[in-house]
């Protein structure tokens, strides 16, 4: 099912239509109804890529114990 939320960034809004699932990772690190700033928007994308390279790092370990085909 598809969700309007809005992000407030330096004063200006922002508008997007996701799925339910994707607004719970959007607003993981980032508040809906309040005003951000830029770098508060950068946190958020640092945290993140955090995340994404720790789960690309365990994947890649778990590969590497498959066997090759």
């Amino acid at each position: 099912m598809k969700k309007k939320i809005i992000f407030y960034i330096d004063n200006l809004a922002y508008h997007f239509e996701v799925d339910d699932s994707l607004e719970k990772e959007m607003t993981m690190f980032l508040q809906k109804g309040v005003n951000i700033d830029v770098k508060d928007l950068l946190v958020a994308y640092v945290r993140k890529s955090q995340e994404c390279l720790a789960l690309k790092t365990e994947i890649s370990k778990i590969s590497a114990k498959l066997p090759k085909v």
